[in-house]
């Protein structure tokens, strides 16, 4: 479990971190180097927890593989990488404590949040302190004119449900299909947008109003209804790594037999644990890699990540990416180390090998479509399908 203040500091007089300690990691430090710190605000504890623990060891991994092969050379010096790091507890007030927290300690980039609750309410601090930060939500809002200081740091449901939809409407003849959505602002508002999309390519919406309170335990009142509509696809909206193995449990033990799917990435310890055979066939956005598109570097991320922390999510496939953007942006433009102004204007034209994938990719930012400014990272969009204790993939996508 990660501490709400757990910090790895990679200067020569700083502490290790009980992760690292547990993990057996080894760190390595060089005295002559300048510190970066780049943050983390988002959630790492209760149903929502895989989301923001995989944000944080990705940071982690990555920092410390860095800091070991000697830093990173930014213009003139050359820095080793601090993550510090708050649980804002999925609580949109601690999040914004967090966000004060980090504004403190001078702190400029920050990954996360990881809801859009606390990323919304974070903006007025990010804007008024100088922080770019780059959520894992997905209210157009942040991202969109006059907004400019958050960067979305995956696939919006928004535009990962039509790809899976229109997918699944022409592989598996899905013509039927029901939501469920806690009651709550995030996944109503991805059920929304998966209901328009769902309307928009001429499926038939069975079900697109029926809610659940987040510590649910017993999905079966919930689900009896729809289950009787008898949907070819039953989609899990914005539903937390937590709830999913419960909801689907539940839909199973009713007698339910269509698939089943979510726009929200998943654990798959978490499902194997939770609903075990049960699980096979869920579909979900997963990490941004393929074994057929990853490359060596990702393969050794990947080892790292599991000797360090003993596992691995798949997810984090797509949450390393954000300390690579953050490092590499600031190595186009040195000047933007203490100065977010100057990482806007490196953003529209910024490009760099991406070390994780094969062949040719690049790191650029994208949204213009989306947002009408390019203020998302640019990660593919993997679509997979759980079966027997691991994620595979369904097909690749990508966004502009």
């Amino acid at each position: 479990m990660i501490n709400r203040r757990s910090i790895i500091t990679f200067a020569a007089l700083g502490a290790v971190s009980a992760l690292a300690i547990m993990a057996g990691g080894t760190i390595t430090v060089h005295a002559a180097n300048k510190e970066l710190k780049i943050g983390f605000v988002g959630v790492t504890s209760g149903a929502a927890a895989a989301w923001g623990t995989s944000n944080v060891r990705s940071m982690q991994t990555r920092a410390t593989w860095i800091n070991e092969t000697g830093g990173v050379k930014i213009g003139d010096e050359t820095y080793d990488i601090n993550i510090v790091t708050f649980d804002d507890q999925k609580d949109p007030k601690r999040a914004i404590a967090g966000m004060e927290k980090m504004a403190q300690e001078g702190i400029h980039y920050v990954v996360g949040p990881n809801v859009d609750d606390g990323a919304a309410a974070v903006r007025p601090v990010a804007e008024s302190k100088g922080i770019i930060y780059f959520p894992y939500a997905f209210p157009k809002e942040l991202y969109t004119p006059p907004a400019s200081n958050a960067v979305l740091g995956m696939i919006a449901n928004y535009q990962s449900a039509p790809a899976i939809y229109k997918y699944l409407m022409e592989n598996r003849g899905v013509k039927k299909v029901a939501f469920v959505a806690a009651n709550e602002s995030d996944p109503l508002s991805q059920r929304d947008g998966g209901v328009a999309a769902a309307k928009a390519l001429g499926l038939e919406v069975v079900a697109a109003t029926d809610v659940y309170q987040n510590d649910t335990r017993d999905f079966t009142p919930v689900l009896t209804p729809i289950v009787l509509q008898k949907p070819d696809l039953l989609v899990l909206s914005g539903v937390a790594p937590g709830n999913a193995p419960l909801l689907i449990r539940a839909a199973r033990e009713l007698g339910y037999e269509g698939l089943i799917s979510t726009e929200t990435a998943q654990d798959a310890k978490v499902l194997e644990e939770g609903a075990g055979e049960l699980a096979n066939g869920f579909i979900s956005v997963g990490g941004a890699s393929t074994p057929d598109i990853a490359s060596d570097t990702m393969k050794e991320f990947v080892d790292r990540y599991t000797k360090m922390f003993g596992e691995y999510n798949d997810e984090s496939n797509t949450k390393v990416y954000a300390l690579e953007y953050i490092i590499e942006t600031l190595k186009a433009n040195p000047a933007a180390i203490d100065n977010v102004e100057e990482f806007k204007k490196t953003i529209d034209t910024f490009s760099a090998p991406n070390p994780y994938l094969k062949d040719d990719a690049k790191l650029t930012y994208v949204g213009m479509t989306s947002f009408g400014q390019k203020r998302q990272l640019s990660v593919p969009m993997v679509v997979t399908e759980y079966r027997d204790g691991k994620f595979e993939t369904l097909f690749v996508a990508e966004v502009d």
